[in-house]
């Protein structure tokens, strides 16, 4: 089983459109080439938890559904707080207070606010405040018509996404052992912290989606940075490739010096906005874009054949 993750430096770089295309593109072989059908089979994971979008392209049926448990929130009892305060001192977060004008004086805390971190619980001589386990959004198994997809929904304001986007990349995982699929197609977060780390872990590759522009070679800059620290085997790809020429070649040279493998290069095409308007992946057209995905798609999974 191999895990391929689609990263960006930013977000907005094409790297949900990309996904849902190579999605596309494994069932149509899948359709067309009995022969090739046990290496095109893939599980789907969108493990940007924070802002979870590949669902909007893939029209998935939803199989499951689970609480995500992330930390704890300080609770108080009414009944055994005396409203003394000490816990408002305590607190380094300014997570709560004692309302003045309340007819029952007892202490209240900001599920916002708090960091779990129970400094109040030790600190309340009346014991009125205890932790407990706080949901910080969901995760979610579903059906579409192009293989099972795992996804997940964070809470607003809620902390822990990398441990869910941990968590969803291990069912997803699982379900491809067990069930014997042979690639996992995971839709990175942008970025490059904690739950970028957890999506890219474990990858057979990472291919970074990066834009033609000083800011998109910095941001594949520190993308880079972030899997050759790792030790995650990368490739890159170009997205509106053609707006920016000077740009593109800038990315070219950085892959040739950095000896990582440009996998392809798509056009400005506005064939892909109106198929993601259309909620469906780009490659479901003929157009420019999508030739130089499939382009992308064949070159990706020669790679995973054989890396260089």
């Amino acid at each position: 089983m191999k895990q391929v993750v689609i990263l960006s430096g930013k977000g907005g770089t094409g790297k949900t459109s990309l996904v849902a295309a190579f999605a596309h593109l494994a069932n149509a072989h899948h359709s067309s080439d009995s022969s090739s059908a046990e290496q095109m089979r893939l599980v789907l994971v969108d493990a940007d938890v924070d802002a979870s979008n590949l669902e909007l392209v893939l029209q998935p049926r939803q199989l499951e559904a689970h609480d995500f448990i992330g930390g704890e929130l300080a609770v108080v009892d009414p009944a055994l707080c005396s409203g003394c305060g000490i816990c408002v001192t305590t607190c380094r977060f300014d997570a709560i207070s004692v309302p003045s004008a309340a007819e029952s004086v007892y202490a209240k805390v900001d599920e916002f606010a708090c960091e779990g971190c129970a400094a109040c619980v030790y600190a309340c001589p009346q014991q009125a405040i205890q932790m407990q386990p706080q949901r910080a959004g969901w995760w979610f198994r579903s059906a579409t018509p192009y293989g099972p997809l795992f996804h997940a929904a964070l809470r607003p304001g809620a902390e822990n996404s990398g441990k869910l986007v941990t968590l969803v990349k291990q069912m997803a995982r699982l379900l491809a052992l067990d069930e014997q699929y042979p690639l996992v197609l995971v839709d990175g977060p942008p970025g490059i912290g904690c739950p970028v780390i957890s999506a890219a872990a474990g990858a057979d590759l990472a291919l970074i989606v990066t834009e033609p522009s000083v800011a998109g070679l910095h941001d594949l800059e520190r993308a880079w940075g972030m899997t050759h620290h790792f030790g995650i085997p990368t490739a890159v790809t170009v997205n509106k490739a053609d707006i920016y020429p000077q740009g593109t070649h800038q990315i070219k040279r950085f892959c040739r010096e950095k000896g990582l493998p440009l996998l392809g290069a798509i056009p400005f095409d506005l064939a892909v906005t109106h198929a993601m308007v259309n909620g469906r992946p780009v490659t479901t057209v003929n157009c420019p874009a999508s030739q130089a995905i499939s382009a992308i798609w064949s070159q990706l999974l020669e790679h995973l054949e054989n890396p260089e």
